[in-house]
């Protein structure tokens, strides 16, 4: 017996003594091909041995078999198989291991300026980050602007203010969109003189854009610029790597259609590839008298020299018309219903908008980036834009009817009665044309192993002019402009287009301009730097930045030719941020960062009643902000909670207001805010059919102190001044409480179905600042939407996708509640379209959209 165990136990030591030494070690790292994907699940196809990758995306899993396969998988991200063969007792290492994004291939894509985009993968030390890819933004946008795709992110806020095509606005942690850094392919898009986004002119982003990221409150940015509530990046497609493209056709509600075309040449042998696309898109309007079209081109041209040297050339552009409506009463909606608009008519029969916008502005940007070595880069973007259109309106007496639309023949009838020939009321166009060049360049370099470093410049020159040219005369001879200080009593013949394209080359000749026409030719250098250290599980970073902003006007109309040219003045402003990263084991982190700026004003609060004296009250405004937050990893779970607090001093409000037919501003000056909040985000997939999202944020946006409050009329002159006290007055225009709730349900093999839950409270009237502000109800929206993708080939691109959306799938509005809330408390506030002073236009309502694409 004693022999027997003797064997037993020698057997039983042997076969372990085997197995161990016939186990062999794979190894690897996992990325996106941008950076690590900590979490990462790695197993043994047919077993139950299995990894997580660490937070540097690194796995190491031990095999008792010498051959198989490996499955890698992530969430949000398609799985791999990769084949493996280990010797007994070794270690096969795998090296960098991909995985592509299950909502966009961005490995497809010739990616440039890589140094200058600004995304967050460039940085180790976190932030507060979401990114919305091409897939999701093509699926969702459908006859929405294309900021309607960060509408599922927190502390965002998106709405409608004029109630037509591209009429869209967003703010980010209660901050308005002139406070907020749009950047596209590393370039400002931001207005010069008023820091304004008019998304109209950006309607071919949504066919464009690669990803969008936002990054909210202090981000990343490499830029000379003092973003206060956060930096949206719009990285471009560039030319594509793939010989292919697409076609596709949608239609919408109202009429809407939208036909798109592309095509990619390939890179050949020589380095060369083309990429272009082209759009037509027209509709109705949601509204009545909002009907709207325009067209959408890029030019993508790449090639790579050689292993060092690639360059790629955009040009891009969105010319188009877009009928609005402004100025409702909520009894009119009640009245007449909720697509209302008293804003067109008819002239001899054919409809015709007294109000709405046109624009056409090319983009070019030349993109050249430069490996100088393995650890030093160079990025540079050369870039120009030439923005040509404005707004349509009416001047003198306009007709009405007994519904208070325009009417157009009974106007014509009164110019034609005219004595003098002289037009009592026209149509025209206040005219804001640009041209803008520029150049952002970043150097980066490894300077040891653990220090990186960045600088770099960024340099524009800008030049607006603006004027009012006639349209339509309406059937008198002239129009008479009293108040040219350089053409007395000047009558007016000439009448110009709005058509976007003729524009380019079409304006009114200084001579028939009219009520205003000046230019506003600001000069910006700005040098930023950083430096950051990472080491093992520690990052911490600083950075500054110094600009300097040069302001001119010069007035042909209001001023004599000695006195045309303003006095000219220069402001210098900085901004320092730091902040440090720990990672927590392999899936989870914690960053805090901090930051001050003193920002310049921008140019129209510079000038007083857009004249050519300097305003003595401005000056830079002072932003202290500081954000904490916490991000998890894993295969099945990814989310993050993050903690602000922004402090915002001396800066310059101005809002509108109609008041007895006429439009007034209101401008505060020497205002404060405080801003502060939280945010949660997530990503969970309990199951490979099932993807859930969700978020949440919860702010506190409040004014401090007292501020100088100054109205003016239209024409810019001064009705009253007086100091105020606004001190705990909660900033309006942005929900402060906002939830929501998605899903991705896989039903079977590329068909799915997806729905999106948003809730806003805590919203306020935009009235500027003031103590007492209205606040209006909370309100729910639903979005739905259905897609299925059918393979026409074996390679994977040949396919056809479908889609359908309906948005607003509950569209009911309190509108009752809202009378009854706003009867004491007049303010200009937007809830997607009613303004809390009894005015505006519904923008709400149920909506679909349903596209096919084919990609060949």
């Amino acid at each position: 017996m004693k022999t027997f165990k003797n064997w037993l136990l020698s057997g039983l030591l042997f076969l372990v003594v085997g197995t161990a030494f016939s186990q062999g070690k794979i190894t690897g790292t996992i990325t996106d091909g941008q950076g690590s994907l900590p979490g990462a699940n790695v197993a043994i196809k047919g077993t139950k041995i299995g990894a997580s990758a660490d937070f540097d995306g690194k796995f190491s899993i031990n095999s008792t078999v010498s051959t198989g396969e490996l499955v890698l998988s992530f969430i949000g991200f398609e799985p791999k198989t990769i084949k493996f063969s280990v010797a007994q007792g070794g270690t096969q290492n795998l090296g960098n291991i991909v995985l592509i994004s299950n909502s966009n291939e961005l490995s497809e894509i010739v990616v440039v300026g890589r140094g200058i985009i600004d995304l967050a993968k460039d940085r180790k030390t976190a932030i507060a980050v979401s990114t919305i890819k091409a897939e999701e933004i093509q699926a969702k946008i459908g006859a929405s602007d294309v900021v309607q795709s960060l509408v599922n992110t927190p502390s965002v806020y998106v709405a409608g203010q004029a109630g037509g095509y591209g009429d869209s606005r967003i703010s980010v942690r209660g901050f308005a969109q002139d406070n907020t850094a749009f950047l596209l392919n590393g370039q400002p898009i931001n207005g010069m003189e008023d820091g304004k986004m008019y998304w109209s002119n950006w309607s071919g982003m949504a066919d464009i854009a690669s990803i969008i990221q936002i990054q909210r409150g202090l981000g990343s940015s490499k830029l000379a610029i003092s973003s206060v509530g956060g930096t949206v990046n719009f990285v471009t497609k560039a030319t594509d790597k793939k010989q292919g493209g697409f076609a596709s056709f949608g239609q919408a509600n109202d009429n809407y259609f939208k036909s798109t075309i592309a095509y990619n040449t390939g890179m050949s042998k020589s380095g060369w590839g083309t990429s272009v696309l082209f759009s037509h898109w027209q509709g109705d309007g949601y509204n009545d008298g909002t009907k709207g079209q325009g067209q959408n081109y890029f030019i993508s041209v790449g090639y790579k020299a050689n292993d060092r040297h690639s360059f790629n050339f955009i040009l891009t552009g969105a010319p188009q018309t877009h009928d609005q409506n402004y100025g409702k009463r909520l009894s009119d909606f009640e009245k007449y219903g909720r697509k209302y608009n008293n804003n067109w008519g008819t002239l001899n029969g054919e409809y015709l908008s007294a109000v709405g916008n046109y624009y056409h502005k090319p983009v070019a940007n030349l993109n050249w980036d430069f490996d100088i070595s393995d650890k030093s880069s160079l990025s540079t973007v050369l870039y120009a834009s030439w923005g040509r259109g404005g707004s349509v309106g009416t001047v003198g007496s306009i007709k009405r009817t007994a519904t208070d639309n325009v009417d157009f023949d009974a106007t014509v009838a009164a110019n034609l009665a005219s004595t003098t020939g002289a037009s009592t009321g026209a149509l025209r166009n206040s005219v804001n044309n640009h041209a803008w060049y520029g150049m952002v360049t970043n150097f980066k370099t490894e300077l040891t192993e653990n220090i990186d470093f960045n600088m770099g410049l960024d340099l524009r020159t800008y030049t607006g002019t603006h004027f009012r040219q006639l349209t339509n005369l309406l059937g008198a001879d002239y129009y008479l402009d009293k108040y040219n200080v350089n053409i007395p009593n000047n009558k007016i013949y000439e009448t110009n287009t709005n058509n976007p394209w003729a524009v380019l080359s079409n304006t009114a000749s200084v001579e028939n301009r009219y009520s205003w026409d000046y230019d506003e030719t600001i000069n910006y250098g700005g040098f930023f730097s950083q430096i950051e250290y990472a080491k093992d599980n520690f990052s911490a970073f600083f950075q500054g930045a110094v600009s300097n902003q040069s302001h001119v006007r010069f007035d042909r109309y209001a001023y004599l030719p000695a006195d045309a040219e303003s006095e000219k003045v220069n402001n210098v402003g900085y901004n320092v941020k730091a902040g440090g990263s720990y990672k927590l084991g392999q899936n989870s982190s914690f960053y805090v960062n901090t930051g001050y700026y003193s920002r310049q004003p921008y140019h129209d609060n510079i000038y007083l009643n857009f004249g050519n004296e300097v305003n003595p009250l401005t000056k830079n405004e002072k932003v202290i902000g500081l954000e904490a937050g916490y991000s998890f990893k894993s295969q099945f779970l990814s989310g993050s909670i993050n903690a602000y607090r922004t402090s915002w001093k001396d800066r310059v409000t101005t809002s509108s207001n109609e008041v007895d037919n006429d439009l007034q501003y209101t401008t505060n000056e020497g205002v404060e805010q405080l801003h502060s909040g939280l945010e949660l985000d997530f990503v969970a997939k309990p199951f490979s059919r099932l993807d859930i999202s969700g978020f949440a944020s919860v702010g506190d946006y409040h004014y401090v102190g007292d501020a100088v409050k100054t109205v003016r009329d239209s024409d810019r002159n001064i009705l009253s001044s007086s100091r105020v006290d606004v001190d705990g007055g909660k900033v309006g225009d942005a929900a402060q409480v906002t939830i929501g709730l998605g899903f991705k349900y896989e039903i079977a093999t590329r068909f799915s179905i997806d729905a999106d839950w948003r809730n806003y409270e805590k919203l306020y009237a935009n009235v500027g600042s003031v103590k007492n502000n209205v606040e209006l109800p909370s309100y729910d929206l639903v979005d739905t939407g259905l897609s299925y993708k059918m393979l026409t080939g074996k390679d994977k691109n040949r396919s056809v996708v479908f889609r359908v959306n309906v948005n607003n799938l509950f569209d009911e509005i309190y509108v009752s509640e809202l009378t009854t809330n706003i009867a004491a408390n007049p303010g200009d506030v937007v809830i997607n379209g009613l303004n809390a002073n009894n005015k505006g236009y519904y923008g709400f309502g149920r909506t679909w959209n349903a596209s096919m694409r084919f990609n060949f």
